[in-house]
């Protein structure tokens, strides 16, 4: 450990994404339903949708789905989704477990159990092919669902997502450690004494490249997300076993490596990168682009983990460039839809 780096703020990688938005203007017009999926094994997802804005045609909007990482929730769009949401008609899920989804009766917390849940979630919908954006451990999941069903994405954008790197930067050490059976409860007694307050603020300083980007509501917000998630007699069942999902997706070889899904994405895709990411390096963008056939590529220098949270703005405008092009692309003549995979 670097003389920089706390040892609270390595510890607070339990809970790697932030469990709510940063206070985003609009977020009292959001909706959260719950849509029940009964096709063997049941599975329940809370769902949560921005307002329409007003004087605009929502038929005209195409539908897109928003993914989020490990201890995160849907309401870490809550800054993003408003700002498209003239162009996209967003959904933003709960995975099984995290913020007001129950957990999985099967217990699967893997990284493809999360990829199929996005896809029960939009094959019951009928809303495919949608614009499937995802950050952290949602980007490992929603890059195995366009690998293996691209009939089902129209767009891929990635935001710090969570592929295998071959030397983790030391401040990601902790949250891989989760993986291990215990840990997670141990280091639950160990911090009982924490109060919401510190555990938040321990989370953000390790999310975001500046943490005073946070508004005082939004840490209110956080604060009170995570008191509540803490009394879940699950929750740390969810962190453990999700940590190791993202633990054994990295161990994963041949075509279920998640380099090799990489590989195998034909939706035009939009990668996302902070420059002060303490969890997934900048370094690893090079190679993504590589990996992620036409990609595009948006590196913001002074945003950590969670740029559409820290710098919304930006990301929404790559987004509406991305979409943009799709469309373009869409009309022209010879365009032709991807068929499903099915591996």
């Amino acid at each position: 450990m670097s003389s920089t780096e706390s040892p609270d703020t390595a510890t607070a990688a339990v809970l790697p994404v932030p469990p709510a938005g940063p206070g985003a203007p609009g977020a009292a017009d959001e909706a959260v339903e719950w849509t029940a999926l009964v096709s063997p094994p049941p599975l329940t997802l809370a769902v949560r949708t921005p307002g329409v804005p007003a004087g605009v045609d929502d038929r005209a909007r195409e539908p897109a789905l928003y993914v989020h990482g490990l201890g995160g929730s849907s309401r870490n769009w809550s800054a993003l989704m408003p700002l498209l949401a003239d162009r996209l008609a967003g959904e933003a899920i709960d995975l099984p477990g995290f913020g007001e989804s129950p957990p999985p009766e099967d217990g699967n917390y893997s990284v493809s159990a999360q990829a199929r849940a996005v896809v029960r979630h939009l094959d019951a919908g009928g809303r495919g092919p949608v614009h499937l954006i995802g950050n952290s451990m949602g980007g490992a999941a929603v890059t195995r669902v366009a690998a293996t069903r691209p009939d089902l994405v129209r767009t891929l954008t990635l935001i710090s997502p969570a592929l295998p790197e071959l030397r983790p930067q030391r401040t990601a050490v902790p949250t891989a450690l989760l993986a291990i059976p215990g840990v997670a409860r141990l280091f639950g007694r160990l911090t009982r004494d924490w109060t919401a307050e510190q555990r938040t603020r321990e989370v953000l300083a390790l999310c975001y490249g500046d943490p005073a980007r946070v508004t005082p509501e939004g840490f209110e917000s956080a604060v009170e997300e995570y008191a509540r998630r803490l009394e879940l007699p699950y929750f740390w069942e969810a962190m453990e076993r999700s940590a190791r999902g993202v633990v054994n997706a990295y161990t994963l070889g041949g075509q279920h490596g998640l380099w090799r899904q990489a590989e195998r994405v034909l939706a035009p895709t939009l990668l996302v990168y902070g420059g002060r990411d303490r969890l997934v390096s900048i370094r690893m963008a090079r190679r993504a682009a590589a990996a992620f056939r036409g990609s595009r590529l948006l590196t913001l220098p002074e945003a950590g983990h969670v740029a559409m949270m820290e710098y919304p703005e930006a990301v929404a405008r790559a987004v509406r460039d991305l979409v943009d092009s799709a469309a373009a692309r869409s009309e022209a003549p010879g365009a032709a839809r991807p068929a499903a995979d099915g591996s």
